[in-house]
């Protein structure tokens, strides 16, 4: 853990704070090493959920650090996009829920780091790009891969070889971002309620079978589905889950 980041956890609810407000939040390699820090935090493994947020209201994240790349070799760079990516993989399989609450900048590495979360939540003033093109350069933290994944290869083509940086409107509208809220931390929390009223056991393998399927043919992913359908079948979740559907009443998950 590094003064980069904040970890907290608030009402079961992890929240990473990225704390570099005069640069925007910019990733450098202390910030990206404290993300991973928080990610193999031991506390976290009792969390419902993990918000990610930026200090302050400018940026989530306004790219990498520019002024830290400037002068990386070759090798050096493709070292640093892999240890990002690395970091950035463990953040996108955490098996529970995951939530980036976006104000201002989303831009370059900010980005990759939003579309490693299961939801981007954002303001009406946030910026989303890849701008990386204008500096000479291609998205290095997974943006090439993951937001062709979230908005069709085609648009994401369009907006990683022009760099162009799109409102939150049209976030939204692209299915980049699920909804735009003044306050995407507060949001992010209602959202982690509505999904914690429901089997733990079960949230998890769905995402896990998002995950496993999404590079899969359809009947290999079907496959899959019914797996990890079947083990629900062997955990009391699923008795109480159903037997509280029977009975009408509200069932009382214990995540086993």
């Amino acid at each position: 853990m590094t003064d980069t980041v904040r970890f907290e956890i608030r009402e079961g609810v992890g929240l990473l704070t990225l704390n570099r407000p005069r640069q925007l939040n910019a990733l450098n390699r202390a910030l990206v090493g404290g993300i991973g820090a928080v990610l193999q935090d031991p506390a976290l493994a009792d969390c419902r959920a993990l918000i990610l947020t930026g200090e302050g209201n400018r940026a989530f994240a306004a790219g990498a650090d520019i002024a830290e790349m400037s002068d990386l070799s070759a090798t050096e760079a493709a070292d640093f996009a892999a240890t990002g990516q690395e970091i950035l993989l463990g953040l996108e399989t955490l098996p529970i829920p995951t939530i980036a609450a976006v104000r201002g900048f989303a831009l370059g590495g900010g980005c990759e780091l939003a579309m490693c979360c299961d939801f981007i939540l954002a303001t009406p003033n946030a910026v989303f790009g890849q701008p990386e093109v204008k500096l000479g350069v291609i998205p290095g933290f997974g943006g090439t891969q993951r937001l062709i994944r979230r908005v069709g290869r085609q648009r994401a083509l369009e907006l990683m070889m022009t760099g162009r940086n799109i409102q939150s409107d049209e976030a939204l509208a692209l299915g980049l971002v699920l909804g735009l809220h003044d306050d995407p931390v507060e949001a992010a929390f209602a959202l982690v309620a509505r999904i914690a009223a429901n089997g733990p056991v079960a949230v998890a393998l769905v995402k896990q079978a998002v995950h496993r399927t999404d590079r899969l043919s359809i009947l290999d992913g079907l496959a899959v589905e019914a797996e990890l359908f079947g083990e629900c079948f062997a955990t009391a979740d699923q008795k109480e889950g159903m037997a509280a559907f029977l009975g009408k009443r509200t069932p009382k998950f214990t995540g086993t």
